[in-house]
C-alpha cells in the first residue's frame, strides 16, 4: 500500500505534469470506486483545471478550479500512470482523467478510490488523521507525549492513522530497525532516549524515502526514474530470511496484528 513517501513523491511528480492543465475528458469504468452518480462527477470534473496538489497522511488533493476537490486514496493495490493510451501499461484504470493527449489512469481501485468534495466534505472526511510526522511543529516532545500514552505493541502504534498520519507496514518496520528497536516492544517498556532516537529514525527514513521515490516500482510515466527508488533500500521490509545489512543475521519474518513484520534479532533490542 502506498505510504507518506508514495503518495509524497506523486505529488511532486503530477505537479509538474499537470498543474493548471485542464481535464478534457472523464472516463469512469467502476462506479463504486466514486462516490457520486457518474453523470454528476463527469459534470463537476470535466472542463476543471488542477489549481493545486496536495497530500494528507496517505491522501491526494487534487484541487480544481471550480472550488471542488478530488480526494484520492489508493489502497492496497493502488497505482497511477501518467501517458498516452498507447503507453499505458496493460491493465484495467477504473478511473481516467484525460488533459487531451495525456491521460492520469488511476489503476487498482479495488478497494481505493476517488471522491469528489468540496472543501468542508474534504475536511470531515480527514478530521480523524493524526498529525503529519515531518510537519515542523510535530517535535520529538509531542511524538514522545503522544506515543507514551498508549499502551500497545510499537508497529501497530506507528501505523494507526489516528496516532500519526501516513506510516504504513513498510516504513514502520524500517523506522523500527534505523533505531535498533523491536516492533513488538510494548511502549510501556520504551524509554525517553528510546522515544528520541525513535523520532529521528522516523525523520530520516520517511525523508530518504521521499528522497528516493519511495518502495512502489510501477513508474507513474515513461522515463520516470525516481518512483520506486527506495526499494532496494529497504534494510528488512519484505526481506525475511535474508541476510541483514549490519550483521548478516537473517532477518525474522512474522505476523503482529494481522500484519508482516521484519526485524533482526541481533540488531533490534
Amino acid at each position: 500500500m502506498p505510504e507518506l513517501p508514495e503518495m509524497e513523491t506523486y505529488r511532486t511528480l503530477l505537479t509538474q505534469r499537470v498543474l493548471h492543465k485542464t481535464i478534457v475528458s472523464v472516463d469512469i469504468e467502476r462506479e463504486k470506486s466514486i462516490n457520486v452518480p457518474v453523470g454528476l462527477f463527469k459534470s463537476r470534473v470535466k472542463g476543471r483545471s488542477i489549481t493545486g496538489i496536495s497530500r494528507r497522511a496517505k491522501h491526494l488533493l487534487f484541487h480544481l478550479d471550480g472550488g471542488d476537490l478530488l480526494l484520492l486514496h489508493l489502497m492496497l493495490g493502488g497505482w497511477m500512470f501518467y501517458g498516452t493510451e498507447s503507453e499505458k501499461p496493460d491493465r484495467t484504470a477504473q478511473v481516467v482523467l484525460s488533459f487531451g493527449e495525456r491521460n492520469l489512469y488511476f489503476i487498482g481501485l479495488r478497494l481505493g478510490y476517488l471522491h469528489l468534495l468540496d472543501r468542508v466534505g474534504a475536511e470531515r472526511k480527514l478530521s480523524g488523521l493524526g498529525p503529519e510526522p515531518l510537519e515542523r511543529d510535530f517535535t520529538a516532545q509531542r511524538f514522545s507525549g503522544i506515543l507514551a500514552k498508549k499502551r500497545t505493541v510499537l508497529k501497530p502504534t506507528l501505523t494507526d492513522q489516528k496516532t500519526i498520519a501516513g506510516i504504513g507496514n513498510c516504513y514502520s518496520d524500517e523506522i523500527c530497525f534505523d533505531a535498533g528497536i523491536l516492533p513488538t516492544r510494548s511502549i510501556g517498556t520504551l524509554t525517553d532516549d528510546e522515544f528520541a532516537v525513535l523520532y529521528r529514525s522516523m525523520n530520516r527514513v520517511l525523508n530518504e524515502a521521499i528522497r528516493f521515490g519511495g518502495y512502489m516500482e510501477n513508474p507513474l510515466f515513461p522515463g520516470d526514474a525516481l518512483t520506486g527508488g527506495f526499494d532496494s533500500r529497504c534494510a528488512v521490509y519484505d526481506r525475511g530470511g535474508e541476510p541483514c545489512v549490519r550483521c548478516g543475521n537473517p532477518l525474522i519474518q512474522n505476523e503482529l496484528a494481522s500484519r508482516k513484520v521484519f526485524y533482526c534479532t541481533r540488531c533490534q533490542r
